[in-house]
């Protein structure tokens, strides 16, 4: 029997990520997963071409958005969550474990009481297990931490079947996993999260976040369990934990911060919106000198 369940992916090429449009054909409800907002820091100005994508296809499908979901506090761009939510409805969800997110940065960024830590800037907080109705579908949520405390993967599962979506984790195999030296990860944890993911049927088809393609190979958003299982350079089956902690920690020692990662965090763990504007209508973000 031919699922009714389709998946659109878009490819951010100045970020590298992929966003997702999931909706049943047959009654057109539908969610949007890992958003982008174009951001300039140059010039500190936003526009909205990757996020416009989205919303013309969920247009001219006259989808019937039900959620908005982020499988973590991203570093390498800014959520378009809140703009197409104007746009289309729906409702804004990640992982409960946002409010840690929120308190860690809350901190450095030294956010007055005017900035919540609890969550509530977003519309639902989800824990694992919890699931929500697409249709005639329902997406269960996986808590996936490591490379942040509230990273979570989405399960999607039709008659052909199951579909993740796994943020930040696993990457394409012949690129590996995802870095655990920002605050409140852990290459450890990271590690029991991916066979979490893994031990899924084989014929799983995860979905990734980002990816960054060595020369000769185009982008790609799609592999399987079993492919991961096979051949990831980092986690194939076989690796222990203290070799896969030893190599990621090591690895992570070379890596340079995200180029958006103090914009993106301050937007993002508001749930998309930006701070209050000032008494001149400007909204501002901070830049914490020596604060990393």
């Amino acid at each position: 029997m031919k699922s009714k369940l389709h998946i659109d992916a878009f490819f951010d090429a100045n970020t590298s990520t992929f966003s997702y449009l999931v909706y049943d054909i047959e009654n057109l409800k539908a969610v949007i997963i890992d958003s982008v907002l174009d951001f300039d820091q140059k010039s500190g100005r936003t526009q909205t071409e990757s996020a416009d994508r989205i919303l013309l296809r969920a247009k001219q499908l006259q989808l019937n958005i039900l959620w908005h979901l982020e499988t973590h506090v991203h570093a390498d761009h800014l959520s378009a969550g809140v703009y197409l939510q104007q746009h289309l409805g729906g409702q804004l969800v990640i992982g409960a474990n946002i409010v840690q997110v929120q308190q860690v940065f809350g901190k450095l960024f030294n956010l007055g009481d005017e900035f919540q830590r609890d969550g509530s800037q977003f519309d639902g907080l989800l824990i694992e297990g919890d699931t929500l109705a697409i249709g005639s579908f329902t997406l269960q949520a996986i808590h996936t931490p490591g490379h942040t405390p509230a990273c979570m993967t989405y399960i999607i599962e039709d008659s052909e079947c199951m579909h993740a979506f796994v943020g930040d984790t696993l990457f394409m195999p012949d690129y590996g996993t995802a870095r655990c030296d920002f605050p409140g990860g852990s290459a450890v944890t990271l590690y029991a999260s991916i066979q979490k993911v893994l031990s899924l049927p084989d014929n799983t088809k995860l979905y990734m976040c980002h990816d960054y393609p060595p020369t000769g190979r185009a982008e790609q958003y799609l592999t399987s369990v079993k492919a991961e299982r096979d051949g990831n350079v980092h986690v194939h089956a076989g690796i222990s934990q203290q070799v896969f902690v030893s190599m990621r920690q090591a690895r992570d020692a070379t890596l340079s911060m995200p180029v958006l990662l103090l914009p993106a965090v301050q937007v993002n763990m508001r749930a998309g919106h930006f701070p209050q504007p000032e008494s001149n209508g400007i909204s501002y973000l901070k830049l914490p000198i020596n604060g990393l």
